[in-house]
């Protein structure tokens, strides 16, 4: 298991460049659902200091992070390129957190392109300390199969899922769900986050809950799981959102 920033994607170069320059195909993968999350597109995707490349194989994001595009047999490698970080700067507590939330996202724009490439997603997500132990132990995810096989298995939650492997990185989980969909499958990521002297002194995990086009009862369901969990073994973490 790697901390590679590249994902091959099923799909062609101007469709994932599509995905990277229209604000709400952005808003599909990147992040999760919160009030700033449109302010944060339009900073990141669209802000002064963004740079495209003529032939659209290149962006170079306001914070000077790259993604480059090139094709390959099987569809679009799609890699990020960190800047170099200032560490002096106020953002250098949170570069690994950047790097770890760049793999996220790759996965998860992977996912909206060969999953649901006209779906709209409802993203809900919540963060936990990581004084009462990993996430991805009490959800029972540590011996997930390899990337790109079935599984199935009860999560802490007592909810029974299924699906396919997406993804497993060094401090990462990626998953498929049958449940989570009307129609083809949602996604769930649970992300153990490093410890950090300055802002996370006993690290930490996110969870983060993909679905789509679910009822109203369905989804409320689903995550009223989660926030059951979340309390039960994490008291004094924020409820989901």
């Amino acid at each position: 298991m790697t901390n590679n920033l590249s994902v091959v994607i099923n799909a062609d170069a101007p469709q994932v460049w599509t995905m990277l320059r229209e604000p709400s195909k952005v808003a599909q993968w990147h992040g999760w659902d919160t009030d700033e999350l449109a302010d944060e597109i339009d900073k990141i995707y669209f802000g002064d200091n963004v740079a495209e490349a003529a032939d659209h194989t290149s962006l170079t994001t306001d914070g000077g992070d790259i993604f480059d595009l090139k094709p390959v047999p099987t569809g679009t490698l799609v890699s990020v390129t960190r800047a170099a970080m200032d560490h002096n700067s106020e953002w250098a507590a949170w570069d690994e957190d950047i790097t770890q939330g760049w793999l996220t996202f790759l996965q998860q724009l992977r996912f909206a392109l060969e999953r649901h490439p006209h779906g709209k997603r409802h993203t809900s997500s919540f963060q936990v300390p990581g004084k009462s132990g990993s996430a991805i132990e009490k959800l029972g995810l540590s011996d997930v199969p390899k990337p790109g096989e079935n599984y199935e298995l009860t999560l802490g939650t007592g909810e029974e899922i299924a699906g396919r492997v997406w993804f497993r990185s060094n401090h990462q989980v990626g998953l498929t769900v049958h449940g989570y969909a009307e129609h083809g499958d949602g996604l769930l990521i649970v992300a153990d986050q490093p410890v950090s002297e300055e802002i996370r002194p006993d690290g930490g995990s996110l969870v983060i809950i993909s679905t789509y086009d679910l009822g109203a009862s369905k989804l409320e369901s689903v995550r009223a799981l989660w926030d059951g969990w979340r309390a039960e073994n994490y008291p004094t973490s924020e409820a989901l959102h």
